[in-house]
C-alpha cells in the first residue's frame, strides 16, 4: 500500500492513466494522413536481426559549408532483449550479440554494420547512442551505451563516410559513476551528457535486484541523475553530475544551438527542460512539460521541436517483455513545440485547462494538462496492432518523414509522404 501511496503522491496522473487504465488507442494514427497509405514497417525477413531496436539516431553528413548533404539512420537492435535487459529484467542470457544497422533516407536501403576490432569476448547490448555529424567527409565518433554482463559501459567507435557500414572500435569508457547509463547526447565529438536511470539496479545480488529497482520505479523515487562526461585523447574521463533527483532519468537531448537540454522522467510522465551553460556544461532547471505516456527517448527535430516517444501503458510493456500470450503494448509519439513569448492569453488558468491535440483519436489533453511553455501534438499512436512498444522517434524536417523504433518490436516504422 505504501508503494501505491508514494506513486499517488509523486504522480497520481501516471498511476491512473498509464498503469491502472489501458488507454483507448486506435489501431494506428499518423498525423500526415491515413497510416495505411503513409506508413510501413521495414523488417529483416531473413535473419530477423532488426528487432527490439531501443534507440535510433541520425548520422548527418555535412558539406564544407555545414549544410546537410546526406542523412542516414543508425539503428541499435538487440533481438535478445527479452533474455537480457538490465533495466526491466530479466538477466538470463547475455551471450547473444546485438546488431547495428544503417538505413539510407535517400534510397531506403538497409545495411548491417560490422564492428571492426571489437574486443573478443566483450558483450554488445546497445541502448542509447548518438553519432557526431561528419563534416566535409571527416570520420564521426559514435558513442553507444552497452549493457554488458559485468557492468554497463559506453563504447566509442569511429564511422567513416567512405566505409559507412564499418564501425571501428576505439575504446570502452567505464566509470564507477556509471551505475545505470541509459541515454547519451553529444556536446562535442568527445563529450556528452549521459542519463543514469536508477540508483538501485537489476544487477544487485539476489532478491535485492528484483525488488529494489521496482520499488524505485513504482514509487517514482528521485534517485537518478544526469552527468556530463568529457574524454581526453588518452582516454581519461572528466565526469560531473549536473542534475540529480530525477525519477527514472531516461532520454536526453541537446538543442541545436546548445543552449537547452531536455531530459525525460519516465515514472513522472514529464520532460524536464534545463538552461545550459555552454562553457561549463552546468544546467539550471527551467520548467517541465507533462506528456500522456511514460516517456522514453527524445530528440530535437531540425525545426527545434522536441520529439518525445514512450509507452502509454506500463503493464502492457511488461506483458510483452514476459512473452505473455496475445500481449501487445501501444506506441505514442508527440512533438513539444515552444509557444512564443509574444502569445497573449486572456487567462493563464483557462489556457492551461484548455483542450489541445484534438486531431488525434486519443488526445494528449485527455491525459496530460496543458502548459504555458509548449504545445503538445501527437505524431503517431497505436494500440500495438500496427507498431508497439515505441521507444524512439526521429523526424526529418526536410521530407516530413517519421522513423520509429520499438523496445520489443520487430523492424522499424517509417511514415512519410506517398
Amino acid at each position: 500500500m505504501w508503494l501505491k501511496a508514494a506513486l499517488v503522491y509523486r504522480s497520481g496522473r501516471v498511476l491512473k492513466h498509464n498503469v491502472l487504465t489501458l488507454p483507448s488507442l486506435p489501431e494506428a494514427y499518423y498525423i500526415g494522413g491515413d497510416y495505411k497509405e503513409h506508413c510501413t514497417v521495414i523488417r529483416d525477413e531473413i535473419t530477423n536481426t532488426i528487432n527490439y531496436c531501443e534507440d535510433i539516431t541520425f548520422w548527418d553528413h555535412l558539406d564544407e559549408q555545414n549544410h546537410l548533404a546526406r542523412r542516414f539512420v543508425l539503428l541499435g537492435c538487440d533481438p535478445n532483449r527479452k533474455a537480457w535487459n538490465t533495466v526491466m529484467g530479466p538477466l538470463h542470457d547475455p551471450e547473444p550479440f546485438a546488431y547495428l544497422w544503417l538505413y539510407s533516407t535517400e534510397s531506403g536501403s538497409l545495411q548491417p554494420i560490422t564492428l571492426n576490432n571489437y574486443p573478443m569476448g566483450h558483450d554488445f547490448h546497445p541502448l542509447g547512442m548518438e553519432v557526431y555529424p561528419s563534416k566535409d567527409g571527416a570520420p564521426s565518433n559514435l558513442f553507444i551505451v552497452n549493457h554488458a554482463r559485468a557492468n554497463t559501459t559506453i563504447e566509442q567507435f569511429v564511422l567513416d563516410p567512405t566505409q559507412p557500414t564499418t564501425a571501428t572500435y576505439v575504446r570502452t569508457v567505464s566509470s564507477p559513476y556509471f551505475i545505470s547509463p541509459n541515454s547519451v547526447a553529444l556536446t562535442s565529438s568527445t563529450s556528452f551528457y549521459v542519463s543514469n536511470d536508477h540508483l538501485m539496479t537489476r544487477r544487485l545480488p539476489g532478491p535485492l535486484g528484483k525488488i529494489l529497482p521496482v520499488v524505485e520505479s513504482l514509487a517514482a523515487l528521485p534517485l537518478s541523475w544526469l552527468a556530463h562526461v568529457a574524454i581526453s585523447p588518452d582516454g581519461v574521463l572528466q565526469h560531473k553530475i549536473v542534475a540529480f533527483g530525477v525519477p527514472f532519468a531516461n532520454g536526453v537531448a541537446v538543442s541545436h544551438d546548445g543552449s537547452q537540454v531536455a531530459l525525460s522522467s519516465t515514472t513522472l510522465g514529464e520532460v524536464y527542460f534545463y538552461d545550459r551553460n555552454l562553457s561549463t556544461n552546468d544546467l539550471k532547471l527551467s520548467h517541465s512539460v507533462p506528456v500522456p505516456f511514460l516517456p522514453d527517448n527524445i530528440m530535437y527535430a531540425d525545426d527545434g521541436a522536441l520529439i518525445v516517444t514512450g509507452h502509454p501503458h506500463f503493464p502492457s510493456v511488461a506483458a510483452v517483455a514476459a512473452n505473455k500470450t496475445g500481449a501487445k503494448a501501444g506506441s505514442w509519439s508527440v512533438s513539444l513545440r515552444p509557444i512564443s513569448d509574444t502569445t497573449h492569453t486572456k487567462s493563464e488558468k483557462d489556457f492551461v485547462n484548455r483542450a489541445y491535440d484534438l486531431r488525434a483519436p486519443l488526445s494528449a489533453s485527455a491525459i496530460a494538462p496543458a502548459v504555458l511553455t509548449h504545445e503538445v501534438e501527437t505524431l503517431f499512436q497505436s494500440d500495438g496492432s500496427v507498431f508497439g512498444t515505441s521507444a524512439t522517434s526521429l523526424v526529418d524536417a526536410r521530407t516530413g518523414t517519421l522513423y520509429m523504433s520499438g523496445l520489443y518490436e520487430e523492424g522499424i516504422l517509417v511514415c512519410g509522404p506517398k
